[in-house]
């Protein structure tokens, strides 16, 4: 299940903070600005939603990381996660797979950047869409959930990140000033 929060200045951010794990406090704590604690601090409440409502687990998790920096449940590695915020949102899928998410804000189309992070085909794509920002939030945050998905390789060619998207099922959710796109693989069947 996918879980969103686009209410992030609707809490108390004293009383959440006191209802996260200390870790997640520290790492709140040291953002400067106030929205990017509120941030960290709603996807962290996603997630410890998400695993009570999933699992039944009502304790605090404390996260581990992995190949790449990649974040992992200390106590529970065999249930993955994924988390995401842009300035509007936040972000968490919850999966006995390996999963990614990512959600983004739908800013003006740019397309000197589109030309860095996209390919030709994708380009033409976003190009013809009647949305040419949307078309781009979306590809991007296709592009981004599948790296999550995959541990990030840093050595990742950007341009050809979705050349085998045919092995993996992505799963689109647009909101009023969002795109939010989890990766998940497919579950491949020999039919002999």
């Amino acid at each position: 299940m996918i879980y969103i929060d686009d209410h992030i200045m609707d809490f108390d951010l004293q009383q959440a903070l006191s209802q996260v794990s200390a870790q997640r406090r520290e790492q709140a704590q040291r953002y400067r600005h106030e929205r990017d604690q509120r941030l960290s601090v709603a996807a962290y409440r996603l997630l410890q939603q998400a695993l009570l409502t999933e699992h039944g687990i009502q304790q605090p998790p404390v996260l581990a990381y992995g190949a790449n920096g990649k974040p992992l449940l200390a106590e529970w590695p065999h249930i993955h996660f994924s988390l995401s915020h842009c300035r509007e949102a936040t972000a968490c899928v919850v999966s006995d797979k390996a999963v990614g998410i990512d959600i983004e804000s739908i800013d003006h189309y740019d397309e000197a950047v589109a030309a860095q992070v996209m390919n030709e085909d994708e380009l033409l794509h976003i190009h013809a869409a009647p949305a040419p920002a949307i078309a781009f939030t979306r590809l991007w945050t296709m592009k981004e959930s599948l790296y999550k998905l995959t541990g990030g390789d840093p050595g990742a060619d950007i341009l050809q990140l979705l050349a085998t998207r045919e092995l993996y099922d992505f799963n689109t959710i647009f909101l009023p000033h969002c795109v939010c796109t989890v990766c998940r693989q497919q579950n491949l069947h020999n039919h002999d």
